[in-house]
């Protein structure tokens, strides 16, 4: 389930992809959280700053959200996908530790500059991760 599906789906369409292949990240990560079961995803968007898309799984009681895809706007669009520090682990260590930087809590936050394959894949384990934690929360 989305909320505000139709302003996602019109961000996504007026979206133009750009020689980063942002876009491609951001629909890759979103995919795999609509696949998930018992997630649901809200889309906050502050147009000209940053669009958010946040997800939540069913049996979260304390915390709003597990992980939060941004869509920065600078000179091209890129993602910072942030996780609360205390829900995944960063074995690549790839991420950064930002003190309270997601809601108020300590987060871990992974920059998305530039698609691949391998940052996604990464992305996607701690996503994994992150919704098995919340699931218990």
């Amino acid at each position: 389930m989305v909320t505000n599906l139709n302003e996602l789906s019109e961000f996504v369409q007026r979206w133009q992809e750009s020689d980063e292949g942002n876009k491609k990240g951001f629909m890759e990560l979103m995919e795999i959280l609509q696949a998930m079961d018992s997630v649901e995803l809200d889309f906050v968007p502050r147009e000209g700053i940053t669009y958010s898309l946040r997800a939540k799984h069913s049996s979260q009681k304390e915390k709003p959200l597990f992980v939060m895809i941004d869509v920065i706007e600078g000179d091209f669009r890129w993602l910072s996908v942030c996780f609360y520090a205390e829900m995944i682990t960063d074995p690549g260590e790839k991420g950064d530790f930002v003190p309270g930087g997601l809601l108020g809590e300590d987060a871990c936050c992974f920059d998305m500059e530039n698609y691949s394959d391998e940052i996604v894949g990464y992305l996607t384990a701690r996503i994994e991760e992150a919704c098995a934690s919340a699931a218990g929360y």
